[in-house]
C-alpha cells in the first residue's frame, strides 16, 4: 500500500480568548489540504493542549491567539509538552501578535509565528514541511 501519508495536527485555542474564526479557517484549510486536523475548541489550558496533542499523537500543534495573552499561553503549551517529553512536537502560532514579540516567541521554542494577512499557502506550506521532519 503505497500513497502519501497523512499528517495529524492539532488547533488550539489557549486562554480565554473566544474568537475562533481564524482558527476554524486554518483547520478547514488544512483539512482540504489533506491533513486530518484536530481542533480543540476554544478556552483550552496549555495543559489541555499539549496532552490532546500528545493522546492524537499529532505531528504539528497549531496555537491561534488573538488576546494579547500569546507569550504566557505559547511558552506554556511549549513547556507543557516539554514536561511530558513531547518537545518533539513542533508549536508554532498565529494571530494578533506584535511584530516585537515574535523573536522572543521563537527563543522560547515556537517555531514560526503568522500575523493577519498571512497567505494561507504559506501557513499550509509551513505545517507540511514541519510535519515532514
Amino acid at each position: 500500500m503505497g500513497g502519501k501519508k497523512v499528517y495529524r495536527v492539532l488547533i488550539g485555542k489557549p486562554g480565554l480568548d473566544g474568537h475562533d474564526r481564524g482558527a476554524k479557517c486554518i483547520a478547514r484549510a488544512l483539512r482540504d489540504s489533506g491533513f486530518e486536523v484536530v481542533y480543540t475548541g476554544i478556552r483550552r489550558t496549555p495543559e489541555e493542549i499539549a496532552m490532546a496533542a500528545i493522546q492524537e499523537d499529532v505531528d504539528v500543534v497549531g496555537l491561534s491567539s488573538l488576546s494579547g495573552a500569546h507569550m504566557e499561553l505559547f511558552t506554556e503549551v511549549v513547556e507543557a509538552l516539554k514536561k511530558h517529553n513531547a518537545e518533539d512536537i513542533p508549536v508554532i502560532g498565529g494571530g494578533i501578535i506584535p511584530e516585537e514579540d515574535i523573536e522572543e516567541l521563537k527563543k522560547r521554542g515556537v517555531k514560526k509565528v503568522f500575523t493577519p494577512g498571512t497567505p494561507m499557502e504559506e501557513i499550509i506550506k509551513t505545517f507540511r514541511e514541519l510535519c515532514e521532519k
